[in-house]
């Protein structure tokens, strides 16, 4: 099968080593992460994690079912690029001069929606969001006039066609209520049974 971009989106419990985990099953795998980015979902005390790889969608199907084994994760998503609504963001560290004597690092800065974070006499940083391939391009173009640094966050993104994770996870909650808790008949007996 082709490879081609996929965004795997995870939706797990808040807990220690979830990254180290999931990144494990990617290097059995031998597939590389491009961007990887942690967050805070909607749901309070769920986590999101939004993984870019390149892969075949046969390969990226098994994945997704391997990390849903993981006991902390509710669900696992993976969607092709037309399937989502997605960002990078990069910051520019630029020499003020380059600025002030060449209006066209300013008109280029204009025409890529970039932002002033940072002015400085010795340098300027400016932020911008969008594809990779506009980031691509003005990372190039910004090259010529001595970019002192350059950084790109990770990728983040939500799907089209989605009334939401919370929405889907009520639903759950409605069709497949979790079953009533039932006491361990040994637990007033902690100091009797877990002797050595």
């Amino acid at each position: 099968m082709e490879k081609q971009e996929y965004t795997i989106t995870i939706y797990t419990e808040n807990s220690i080593g979830m990254i180290g985990r999931i990144s494990g099953i990617f290097s059995r795998r031998k597939i590389n992460i491009e961007s990887l980015n942690t967050s805070p979902s909607e749901v309070d005390g769920i986590h999101r994690f939004t993984i870019l790889i390149t892969e075949s969608e046969e390969v990226v199907r098994k994945l997704c079912r391997q990390i849903e084994k993981q006991v902390e994760v509710l669900k696992a998503y993976f969607n092709t690029n037309d399937e989502l609504i997605w960002q990078e963001q990069a910051l520019y560290k630029v020499p003020a001069e380059a600025i002030a004597e060449k209006v066209l690092v300013e008109r280029l800065l204009r025409q890529y929606g970039a932002n002033v974070v940072v002015i400085r006499n010795d340098y300027i940083v400016f932020e911008t969001a969008g594809h990779r391939e506009e980031i691509d391009r003005l990372t190039e173009e910004l090259g010529k006039y001595s970019l002192i640094e350059f950084v790109r966050g990770a990728r983040i993104a939500i799907i089209k066609d989605s009334a939401g994770f919370h929405t889907k996870l009520k639903q759950f909650e409605i069709n497949e209520p979790g079953t009533d808790i039932v006491e361990n008949e040994y637990l007033d007996q902690r100091d009797d049974v877990f002797t050595m």
